[in-house]
């Protein structure tokens, strides 16, 4: 079979990429423009709040660009994870912005749509008869739980795709998906291995971040043969290596051989990297093993309050010094104040120039920074109760008494006026579970529809 080729453009849709690589990789007559909108890699804020983590004029202007060169060449774009996470607000978010880019420019073309948020009904009834398992490290999914829980979604596998192509759509926009199936999609309904595609579309899934110097805002194309495909980059100021390939297939993996996902594993235990050219690696030798059943891995999250910060900086050694002292007293000013009020909050105070990052597994203990940035938190049922807790946390610090104190006025610097920030609702993890399916396509309904053909009048 001939080559064929599949060019990635960015990492994330909305991450843009330069003009010239991309143009480079048109050059080379793809067969498809294919591009993962999503992660959630960003946590369950936008999830919940069915808000994209990535900007709209961005995302636009990549979208922009990739349907006008696919309508030029007359060949497919396939988006996955719309919107970033692939709910039903992102995906008519995206679609709005589709449908925009055809009016302004006056495209007519063919549109699938695959919907990926699902009925918490539906899950409810899986649960019931035992069709659904925890991923761990997630504990068993309870009715109360799911009864909490704002959106569920599912991350949907090549097959979905694949009826997408078969109807001739040449923009395919589909809800949340299995990072590698929307580059994996088209080679697979061509007859190429699928532990090839799979892999291959593992690996341009971030674009190049596979290579070195790795970006995640540049183009990359993949090309698929009977027993190997390449990956290579189009900057020329970036190269593909055996060790930047190998290094991007043990992403986001706990297992460095093997990677489940939709309806089976890859297996790369015999799996082969070579250098073709100084900029090109080729890759043979994955294996694929179907599952004994199809399971679909379930995203959801449920809503647990709201957030108020502030932030502020301090450069007093004196305070410094007792840093930990002062959080302490702060957090138990802040405990008797409201304690006859019984106010259920969540406080906390990330302190930047000590141990933010990581916490208690700092292992230098002993800050050496001459001065230090500070995020107080407050998370409560409401907002206002969220702002009450901040504002009384953020003063008391502010006049906080410590060992060898000069100023009485204030020991805290605020960048912003006002200095307390409301960051809305809070979302955490609630569903993170495997459900069986006897149909790939069962939980991702499609619909058709011509984009920019108008009416007669």
């Amino acid at each position: 079979m001939e080559a064929l080729r599949v060019l990635s453009p960015t990492a994330i849709l909305g991450y843009g990429f330069p003009m010239e690589s991309f143009m480079r990789g048109m050059e080379q007559h793809p067969h498809a423009i294919a591009v993962d909108a999503g992660s959630t890699d960003p946590g369950p804020y936008y999830l919940g709040a069915g808000y994209s983590f990535t900007d709209r004029m961005a995302v636009k202007r990549d979208l922009q660009i990739m349907i006008s060169a696919a309508l030029s060449e007359g060949i497919q774009v396939i988006i996955g994870s719309a919107g970033g996470c692939g709910g039903e607000p992102h995906l008519e978010w995206t679609l709005k912005i589709i449908r925009e880019i055809a009016e302004e420019n006056g495209f007519t073309f063919k549109m699938a749509t695959v919907h990926a948020e699902i009925p918490k009904d539906i899950v409810l009834e899986r649960m019931r008869r035992g069709k659904v398992a925890p991923l761990s490290p997630a504990p068993e999914l309870t009715e109360k739980e799911l009864e909490h829980t704002v959106r569920v979604v599912g991350q949907m596998g090549v097959e979905p795709f694949i009826k997408a192509l078969e109807t001739g759509a040449q923009v395919i926009v589909a809800g949340r998906a299995y990072d590698p199936a929307v580059f994996a999609a088209l080679p697979v309904q061509k007859g190429y291995d699928k532990a090839l595609a799979i892999h291959m579309g593992k690996i341009l899934e971030c674009a190049c971040i596979a290579a070195t110097p790795g970006s995640g805002s540049d183009c990359i194309i993949g090309s698929i043969r009977n027993d190997a495909f390449t990956v290579e980059p189009l900057n020329p100021g970036r190269k593909c290596t055996t060790l930047s390939v190998a290094a991007h297939t043990l992403y986001e993996k706990t297992n460095p051989y093997l990677l489940p996902g939709p309806g089976g594993t890859l297996n790369l235990t015999e799996t082969e990297f070579i250098q073709e050219t100084d900029r090109r690696v080729q890759v043979r030798g994955s294996r694929y093993a179907a599952s004994d059943s199809y399971q679909v891995k379930l995203e959801g999250v449920k809503r647990i309050g709201f957030r108020t910060l502030s932030i502020a900086g301090t450069r007093d050694p004196n305070m410094i010094r007792s840093i930990d002292e002062v959080v302490e007293g702060v957090r138990e000013r802040v405990a008797d104040n409201f304690k006859q009020s019984s106010l259920d909050y969540y406080l906390d105070f990330k302190v930047y120039g000590k141990n933010a990052v990581m916490g208690p597994l700092e292992p230098l203990r002993k800050t050496q920074s001459h001065e230090l940035g500070i995020i107080i938190e407050a998370v409560a049922k409401d907002q206002e109760m969220a702002d009450t807790i901040c504002s009384f946390a953020r003063s008391t610090m502010l006049h906080y008494g410590y060992e060898g104190r000069v100023s009485t006025a204030g020991n805290l610097a605020f960048p912003y006026s006002p200095s307390d920030f409301k960051a809305g609702g809070v979302y955490a993890f609630s569903v993170y579970h495997l459900m069986d399916v006897s149909d790939p396509c069962e939980l991702f309904p499609m619909e058709i529809e011509v984009v920019g053909r108008r009416e007669k009048e």
